[in-house]
């Protein structure tokens, strides 16, 4: 499985792996999905790397942002360092999702000459059109976490409407007994709330 974006002064230098879970829970329960990660070794070594090096020092961290994700940050340095001639994840998008880790790995790789390589493809940033679909496929994945992130507000929210509202005077009587205000989280408790 030879590519022509993988040229010999990349396989001279090591590939890096990156395995990377969102949180403790996916690194307990989601097992096959972390052996398919770990498994992108043989893709690797099927286009030619002998030194690959794994990096998983990020399971059970998001890659949203917010979070210090050491793995990330020794993987994004050895790039500068123009030591690696490819960084591999099962998709690109557990690399980053957030547009400034992204940018900032798409633009080490260029600058050096470093391929990404996934599942589907293989990315060379020097490319233009590769560089194109790269900052699509993150801007992409930075507006599925936020997708993501307004669905379970107005889940939440829905949830607490249908159950907790339900109930809505003894929620007004258990706030009048407690002292507090308007303002609860439960609209119809609120005759000034939020609708």
């Amino acid at each position: 499985m030879i590519s022509d974006k993988v040229r010999p002064h990349h396989l001279e230098r090591k590939a890096l792996l990156h395995v990377r879970q969102s949180s403790a829970h996916q690194v307990l329960h989601n097992r096959e999905s972390s052996a398919l990660q770990y498994a992108m070794r043989d893709r690797l070594t099927a286009l030619g790397w002998s030194e690959i090096e794994v990096i998983d020092d990020d399971l059970g961290r998001s890659a949203a942002g917010g979070v210090q994700r050491a793995g990330f940050e020794r993987m994004v340095a050895e790039v500068c360092l123009g030591k690696v001639g490819a960084v591999c994840a099962r998709e690109v998008s557990r690399f980053a999702r957030n547009s400034r880790d992204w940018q900032q790995l798409i633009e080490m790789c260029r600058v050096v000459d470093t391929v990404l390589v996934d599942q589907e493809t293989i990315y060379a940033p020097r490319h233009g059109n590769d560089r194109l679909l790269l900052g699509l496929k993150g801007s992409l994945n930075e507006y599925e976490l936020d997708l993501l992130r307004q669905r379970s507000l107005s889940a939440r929210y829905e949830k607490a409407r249908r159950v907790g509202c339900g109930s809505a005077r003894r929620l007004r009587e258990g706030r009048r007994r407690l002292g507090e205000g308007p303002g609860s989280a439960c609209p119809e408790s609120d005759p000034v709330g939020v609708r």
